[in-house]
């Protein structure tokens, strides 16, 4: 395997950086629980290398980065560790979104959002408004998300124009599925990254991760690196996608 550095240098060759990838941040409270700390002190950290992320896969060229940030079951966790999340949630956007903006950054927001507080969803809908004309890195936030809830509202979606007469129920395939998801017009993402070392999606992205490649990082996410992201990458140019095809080699 390459060292990070060759690996920016292999990422950024035009026909080999996937287009998108997606992140599940995981392990912040692990991370402080071994150093003694509060779970609130890993969840501090781990804004400053999402930002640090956002930043370098700009950097590098990638189009989209979506980021895990609250699932829908989150909720369950205990009511102070909400309320702080929320509370770096809003100091992020009230501090970072000058910084995506001058940086070319479009914010697109995913999840539910019917049930959100209402400063919440003015929160995110204000980081979607001041950059939905930038051209750069589409940073996708997954917030309040869960793919299940997500696959369900679209299948709602497409009922209700069904029994409208908007949509002939011969229509109803795969695309007219995905152009009611929260993803509709972002590419599905070639590359999915979790740290921590778990092995599982846990509800994100399920429709869309048909055919993604996985890279699983035993580092926890406050200590993934900008290195660590580049031979993540590294790895993936290694791969052959095939899309349910054979090999290159057996095809011939």
């Amino acid at each position: 395997m390459t060292t990070g550095s060759e690996a920016i240098s292999m990422a950024t060759a035009p026909t080999g950086l996937p287009r998108h990838v997606a992140i599940i941040m995981d392990g912040n409270g692990r991370w402080a629980r071994s150093r003694g700390l509060p779970r609130f002190e890993g969840h501090r950290r781990g804004v400053q290398t999402l930002r640090d992320i956002v930043r370098h896969a700009g950097r590098i060229g990638i189009d989209y980065l979506t980021l895990y940030s609250f699932s829908s079951e989150n909720w369950s966790r205990p009511a102070e560790e909400v309320r702080e999340l929320m509370s770096l949630l809003k100091h992020f956007v009230r501090r970072d979104l000058a910084e995506l903006a001058a940086n070319n950054v479009r914010v697109r927001v995913i999840g539910e959002r019917d049930d959100l507080a209402p400063d919440i969803r003015a929160l995110l809908e204000e980081a979607e408004t001041k950059t939905t004309r930038n051209t750069g890195l589409t940073l996708v936030v997954a917030f309040n998300y869960g793919a299940r809830n997500e696959i369900a509202r679209a299948v709602r979606r497409v009922a209700a124009d069904v029994a409208a007469g908007r949509l002939p129920a011969e229509s109803v395939t795969e695309d007219a599925i995905s152009q009611r998801l929260d993803t509709a017009g972002i590419p599905d993402p070639d590359l999915i990254l979790r740290t921590s070392g778990e092995q599982r999606l846990s509800n994100f992205l399920l429709w869309q991760a048909a055919y993604s490649e996985f890279v699983f990082v035993p580092a926890y996410w406050p200590d993934f690196t900008a290195d660590e992201f580049d031979r993540a990458i590294d790895e993936f140019l290694g791969r052959e996608r095939r899309f349910g095809g054979v090999p290159a080699a057996a095809g011939a």
